[in-house]
């Protein structure tokens, strides 16, 4: 490392993040260690292994059924690393699997998840989870505050307001599928059935939680096009009159006539979003699992969202996890757009060489305002450890090179970290 290597690093290093995105699970459920196959399926070190490891343990050739027996409660700490090992070796150099080495080097002081190792991380996973682990170990991967969209409730009541801010998600408000009819009634008790009661329930929500939020949060793009046309609220209600009283069936919806009910309730969500100011957050890009993304819809995300951002230009819209793989087209749409903003969540383990590059490649096109640099995009905890780990690598090896390749100067350097690792957030989102 040259001398201005050095000091670059140890000015990303010294920065606090601003953690703009994660899915964690509140503390209490985790110190509970009440089992639920969806929110903490196993309370034991396999569950590090849940998001994002386990995907590729799977393409690396883990039979289904293994998996499921590695993140389930059953099997001892010993056959749960007999059935992991050999996939283990495959994956260890992906960005997933490195964050993991960072937690296990960083929290429980173990360089690898070896045959010698396994007892003492598994120890030292017991010995962590204790009353305040959360703030323990977001201190130690120095992150000021984290931005939660929750996978417990639209918008959680947390235990830990100012360490765990919160998303609303509307999701379940756009989409408008049968787990998104029995979500709304669980939390409120009621049944729309028109759609003057659905915009009803849409509209307590934002009344009731849009004053605490940072954001609205939407992961739509997991099951359609970021294609949102303007569709008008009588054509809206008689779609819903039909789809909420046979969903579920096979007489429900048609595809295109579920895309323009869908349409209405996205763009009514984002009509109230901008009445709170609350910026939008849009998955783009890449999906979690495996096996099931269309690479087509995906390519065209980018190019979906020009409308959106011309239609509501007061609203304030971040573009999540890069686009990747298709990352250029989000430079330009955040070059072009004032209300565009880009988040780098998720895109540092997804591929670390590419979200160097893409961080050289912004700051050269983008006004250095419109970037968010950091979000674990965890439901666990400690992998948030060594996300972080990857993620200041990453940023310190993208402004050395700026630095060494002379687009930016030294002398720059610090101004520019605080900006994107912490004071964007910070200056952008409510309630910060």
């Amino acid at each position: 490392m040259t001398n201005f290597d050095r000091q670059i690093t140890q000015w990303v290093e010294q920065t606090p993040f601003m953690d703009t995105h994660e899915h964690l699970i509140e503390e209490s459920l985790r110190l509970s260690g009440a089992l639920d196959a969806r929110l903490l399926p196993c309370d034991d070190w396999a569950y590090l292994f849940a998001s994002y490891v386990a995907h590729d343990l799977v393409v690396a050739g883990m039979p289904d059924a293994e998996l499921r027996n590695f993140l389930g409660p059953d099997l001892s700490s010993e056959a749960k690393y007999r059935l992991v090992a050999p996939y283990w070796d495959r994956v260890r150099h992906t960005g997933y699997a490195q964050a993991l080495r960072h937690t296990f080097r960083g929290l429980y002081g173990e360089n690898d998840l070896t045959a010698e190792s396994l007892p003492r991380i598994a120890e030292k996973y017991r010995e962590t989870v204790r009353p305040g682990f959360y703030a323990t170990i977001l201190r130690r991967a120095n992150i000021e505050r984290c931005q939660v969209n929750s996978v417990q409730r639209i918008f959680m009541e947390t235990e830990q307001p100012e360490l765990l801010a919160q998303d609303l998600d509307i999701t379940n408000f756009s989409r408008c599928g049968a787990v998104d009819f029995t979500r709304v009634e669980n939390e409120t008790g009621k049944q729309p059935t028109t759609l003057e009661a659905w915009l009803d329930a849409i509209d307590f929500y934002f009344a009731t939680y849009g004053p605490r939020a940072v954001a609205v949060k939407c992961w739509i793009a997991y099951s359609r096009s970021l294609d949102f046309s303007p569709v008008a609220e009588a054509h809206a209600s008689q779609l819903f009159l039909r789809h909420a009283g046979k969903i579920g069936s096979t007489s429900a919806l048609c595809s295109e006539d579920l895309k323009a009910l869908q349409d209405f309730l996205f763009r009514y969500c984002v009509d109230k979003a901008g009445e709170c100011g609350l910026p939008v957050k849009l998955h783009t890009g890449y999906l979690s699992g495996r096996g099931v993304m269309q690479l087509a819809r995906i390519r065209d995300n980018a190019a979906d969202l020009c409308r959106l951002l011309q239609d509501f230009p007061d609203t304030r819209f971040v573009l999540m996890h890069i686009g990747y793989p298709y990352e250029k087209e989000f430079i330009a749409l955040a070059k072009h757009y004032p209300n565009a903003a880009i988040d780098m969540c998720w895109a540092w383990i997804l591929n670390p060489a590419a979200s160097v590059r893409f961080l050289k490649e912004f700051l050269l096109a983008v006004p250095a305002n419109n970037i968010f640099t950091f979000g674990g995009d965890y439901a666990a905890v400690e992998p948030i450890y060594g996300h972080a780990c990857i993620a200041r690598r990453g940023i310190a090896q993208a402004l050395s090179e700026l630095v060494a390749e002379g687009w930016i100067a030294l002398e720059e350097s610090p101004e520019l970290i605080e900006r994107v690792m912490r004071g964007n957030a910070r200056r952008f989102f409510p309630n910060v």
